[in-house]
């Protein structure tokens, strides 16, 4: 099943206070970093495609 745009927000702010809690090493807030990078750039994919969506049924009504 593919994740909701919801679902992808809330685990990048589960992300985010991992690494703002402080009691991860560098090497795993490194690599939360990482993973919280990927959400926002899949987050903006899924914009983009909504946008380009509102776009066209605009354009057809």
């Amino acid at each position: 099943m593919k994740e909701t745009y919801e679902e992808k927000i809330e685990q990048l702010r589960q992300i985010i206070a991992k690494i703002e809690d402080g009691g991860t090493s560098l090497d795993e807030s490194m690599k939360l970093y990482e993973q919280g990078a990927a959400l926002v750039k899949q987050c903006e994919t899924l914009l983009a495609g909504a946008e380009e969506k509102i776009t066209t049924l605009s354009r057809d009504a």
